[in-house]
């Protein structure tokens, strides 16, 4: 069951309408009615729900479609938290945006949240911005803090039930100690689906590409690093509470983000230096971008062939497109599996004939037969 569920069946939310014309209603927030339709709603109301269930914020207390105080108050904000019953005193401002927008439009959602956010508006105290899993959650609570902070002021999450902002987001086992000794529950890395993966892919090769900054086939190579630090960070023995390293830490700066990545790099060059022979060559701010994108999710425990599946979709768009390489459909793949039946310690050694590819339509069918 998810967050949204979960509202639903309480009674602070319904949805209705038929599928292709669903209608959200808010009813803990003057009934507010959004189209659930729009995948931005989706990711609004999703995140509204958890946090209720995930950050213990009270329902009536987050509002969603606040008006920004202004000499025109056109301009509305998508989700406020408020510290107090009446909702006079904003506590933390949500830009929303669908997952996948490109890093220059969540670059520019940052600046909507902040300007809402900030001292000439609503006064809170954090603003939060989601992508679907992609998110940054800046920290304006000091007002020491420059209207214009942007690096500095980046916190691992957004406070649970008006505390004070955990070091990381993700723990071993789905709970923490905090400074004071006390267990809180956090949560943990999870699995996720196919599509799910995929556009998760997609919004790192395009972060790392940055519309030429490097090549394609470069950029790739780099997220193959980058996943594989992800991968071994994940199987490091750690007991339950720790922190995972391949994650945003709050108030940490760029520069010292890249060095704890490329030191889980380097530990796997040292195991195998034949194989790892190139450094990590990705700008600081680049890096922590990636880094957003890939932090909630589980490689690991993904299911084997959701991962081949993603990788294989996202590869043979973009290396068949752009170099005219080929990747053996999966019914081949299949079909030789279970024809030669490989042991765990065998050498596979996959050769393509030139004139079979042409008639691959007919070996694709012939496979599926069998």
């Amino acid at each position: 069951m998810t967050y949204l569920d979960r509202a639903i069946k309480d009674g602070y939310a319904i949805i209705t309408g038929p599928e292709n014309k669903q209608k959200i209603i808010y009813v803990t927030s003057d009934n507010h009615t959004e189209n659930y339709n729009d995948p931005e709603e989706k990711v609004r109301a999703e995140f509204w729900a958890e946090l209720i269930y995930e950050y213990d914020y009270p329902a009536h207390r987050i509002k969603v479609e606040v008006t920004i105080p202004d000499r025109v108050p056109t301009d509305r904000a998508d989700i406020v938290i408020f510290s107090d019953d009446e909702c006079k005193k904003p506590y933390a401002v949500v830009e929303c945006k669908r997952d996948g927008v490109t890093d220059a439009e969540f670059l520019q959602a940052i600046e909507q949240g902040v300007g809402n956010a900030t001292w000439v508006k609503l006064r809170a105290s954090y603003v939060v911005i989601i992508a679907g899993a992609t998110r940054r959650v800046l920290d304006f609570s000091d007002d020491s803090t420059g209207i214009l902070e942007r690096e500095n002021n980046i916190i691992a999450d957004l406070p649970k039930a008006y505390g004070k902002p955990q070091a990381f987001r993700f723990y071993r086992g789905g709970e923490y100690t905090d400074v004071d000794g006390k267990k809180k529950k956090a949560p943990d890395i999870q699995p996720v689906a196919r599509e799910d993966l995929i556009t998760a892919i997609k919004k790192c090769h395009n972060t790392l590409w940055g519309g030429g900054r490097l090549s394609p086939p470069t950029a790739f190579g780099e997220l193959c690093k980058l996943i594989f630090v992800k991968i071994s960070d994940e199987q490091k023995p750690r007991k339950k509470g720790e922190p995972y390293q391949f994650q945003i830490k709050t108030h940490e700066p760029s520069s010292k983000l890249a060095e704890r990545i490329n030191a889980l790099y380097n530990e796997q060059k040292v195991k195998d230096p034949e194989v790892f022979t190139d450094s990590i060559k990705v700008d600081d701010r680049v890096l922590r971008t990636v880094v957003s994108h890939l932090e909630s999710i589980n490689l690991n425990k993904t299911d084997l062939d959701v991962k081949g599946v993603a990788f294989e979709q996202f590869m043979d768009g973009f290396f068949k497109g752009d170099f005219g390489q080929y990747f053996t459909p999966r019914p081949i793949i299949e079909f030789a599996v279970k024809m030669m039946k490989p042991e765990h310690d065998w050498d596979v050694l996959e050769i393509i004939i030139p004139s079979l590819i042409q008639g691959m339509g007919k070996i694709k069918k012939c496979a599926l037969a069998v």
